[in-house]
């Protein structure tokens, strides 16, 4: 069973103006899927702390997967990639190119999305989008996937070729 910290980018959420929808969808789907959410935390659109409770997480090997949701627009206070790619090690673009592209048959807003996919350490950090249907979607559409780049990067599975 893999370790899910889960991070919902909100102004308004933060400050207690708005429920968060996203982050109980993403809750929900994990733990469908055998997942363990063990961290979860509402941040405002603030580079610094979403940068320091990712650091955290991965470097003290708090979660396996980290998914955010939220800040992947182009509003100004949107910059949760860029906090996602200051921690980062390595990124793994096929994640986030893959979720544009699935969503993009949804609608066209999707190339709109500035999310990213990393890795620090041990952990794979995951940007999804801020609302519940697109959460839905896009992790949904993923998932399946997620379990064996998981075991790739544990070292409890050694290719990724099928036969």
């Amino acid at each position: 069973m893999y370790r899910v910290a889960v991070i919902t980018l909100s102004d308004k959420g933060y400050a207690g103006e708005r429920e968060d929808k996203s982050g109980p969808t993403i809750e929900k789907i994990v733990t469908e899927h055998g997942y363990e959410v063990v961290y979860y935390k509402v941040l405002p659109d603030d580079t610094e702390m979403l940068k320091q409770e990712m650091l955290t997480l991965c470097d003290e090997d708090k979660a396996d997967l980290i998914l955010t949701t939220g800040g992947t627009g182009f509003s100004k206070r949107d910059n949760t990639p860029e906090a996602t790619l200051a921690v980062s090690e390595r990124q793994v673009p096929g994640i986030a190119e893959a979720i544009r592209a699935y969503s993009l048959s949804i609608t066209k807003r999707a190339m709109l999305s500035r999310g990213v996919s990393v890795i620090r350490k041990n952990t794979l950090i995951v940007n999804l989008p801020g609302s519940p249907k697109a959460v839905d979607e896009a992790l949904n559409y993923i998932i399946s996937e997620l379990d064996h780049g998981i075991k790739i990067l544990k070292g409890t599975a050694s290719e990724c070729a099928r036969t």
